[in-house]
């Protein structure tokens, strides 16, 4: 039995940034490359990218491959995957069977380094954008959930969002008192460059917690273009590690004793007045 009491020492974290393209077992193969990597740099919870599994021109490509809760081929890859090299991971997100049959839920699955699943968060806000040509609607292939999701790692709390949750501070609040933030995303290059960093830094700073985004980064072979800087942010704001675009692994270390800091000597969270 996995013993799931966080350690009281540092933890090594890991985002896997993708540039995914419309087919699925290319986007798998290259990571489970990256996962494996971050696990031999000593990475024991990683996180994929939201839509690792497949960016394409059909937006109702992942109704297509979209799996019931529970079982299926993407489920299994990660499952096996976390079990083969023992670390946490936090499954970016797959399309799960929706109640809607021409919709999916954008779901984001956890599983433990044994690779049973402990954790399912389905993205709540869904992105919408138009400015020139450059539009998107995501409520028009996806079917939006409901419930905040935290679960307990070797890292600590754990709070789950996705991408476009970003923008709503009220979720994170909902969470309580929480040790790190995933959130994995696909911004745009649009929105990424204006508002990514800021905002990110803002959910840990106002949270006095880790951040972790793995993103989408680069120039799809859709010619969609996502903003990518996987980045990992500490409890003050400070962004410990980053990458600009392409595929790779972002690493860096979870401190209790940074977050215990942080929260002694500028007790913000004991200080809130509206709940």
């Amino acid at each position: 039995m996995t013993d799931h009491t966080p350690s009281t020492a540092p933890v090594r974290i890991a985002a896997i940034q993708t540039v995914s393209g419309p087919e699925v077992q290319d986007n798998l193969d290259r990571v489970a490359e990256l996962i494996a990597e971050a696990a031999a740099a000593g990475a024991k919870l990683v996180a994929l990218p939201e839509y690792f599994v497949l960016i394409g021109p059909d937006e109702t490509a992942k109704v297509r491959i979209r799996e019931g809760d529970g079982g299926g081929p993407l489920q299994d890859f990660l499952a096996a995957v976390a079990r083969r090299h023992g670390v946490w991971l936090i499954g970016g997100t797959v399309p799960l069977v929706a109640e809607a049959d021409d919709k999916v839920r954008n779901t984001t699955l956890v599983y433990d380094d044994q690779g049973r699943r402990v954790a399912r968060y389905d993205k709540i806000h869904l992105f919408g954008f138009q400015r020139g040509e450059e539009r998107y609607d995501e409520s028009a292939t996806i079917e939006p959930g409901h419930a905040v999701t935290c679960f307990d790692s070797p890292a600590g709390r754990v709070g789950l969002s996705v991408c476009y949750d970003l923008r709503f501070p009220e979720l994170f609040r909902a969470m309580g008192v929480v040790d790190l933030i995933v959130l994995p995303a696909a911004f745009t290059y649009t929105t990424g460059r204006a508002h990514w960093e800021v905002l990110l830094r803002a959910r840990a700073i106002e949270n006095q917690c880790y951040v972790m985004a793995p993103a989408q980064g680069g120039r799809h072979p859709s010619g969609r273009v996502t903003w990518g800087h996987s980045m990992i942010i500490d409890p003050w704001g400070e962004i410990l590690s980053c990458r600009e675009e392409g595929w790779g692994v972002v690493v860096a270390d979870v401190d209790p004793a940074r977050i215990a800091a942080v929260r002694e000597s500028l007790p913000a969270l004991r200080h809130r007045c509206l709940r």
